[in-house]
C-alpha cells in the first residue's frame, strides 16, 4: 500500500490500479479519494448512479447514459471533470429532494 506522499506523485490511473488490488476497495472508492482527499481535478466517477442521473437531468435525456457513454459525452469537460461531477451530484440531489 503506497503512502500518502507516494500517492501524490502517481497518476490517477496508477493510483486506481494499485488501490483496487486491496480487497474491498473498488474503483468508485478510489475515485472519491482522488476527488475529495487528493484534490484531483479531472476525475469522473462514471459508474456512479448520482453522476449518471445528474447528466440525464442536465441534458434533458429520457434515460441515463451508460458509464461508457458518459466518458465519451463528457470528454470536452477535461481537465475539470471533478468539478463537473460535483455539479452533477447537486443536480441529482436537487431532483430527489424536491
Amino acid at each position: 500500500m503506497p503512502t500518502l506522499a507516494k500517492l501524490k506523485t502517481l497518476s490517477d490511473e496508477e493510483i486506481i490500479e494499485r488501490l483496487v488490488q486491496v480487497r474491498g476497495i473498488g474503483p468508485w472508492t478510489v475515485e472519491m479519494l482522488l476527488i475529495f482527499h487528493l484534490g484531483r481535478p479531472n476525475v469522473l466517477p462514471n459508474t456512479d448512479l448520482g453522476i449518471r442521473k445528474g447528466y440525464k437531468i442536465l441534458e434533458g435525456r429520457e434515460a441515463m447514459p451508460t458509464p461508457k457513454e458518459l466518458l465519451v459525452l463528457t470528454e470536452h469537460w477535461r481537465p475539470w471533470r471533478s468539478v463537473a461531477s460535483w455539479y452533477l451530484y447537486r443536480l441529482a440531489d436537487e431532483e430527489s429532494c424536491g
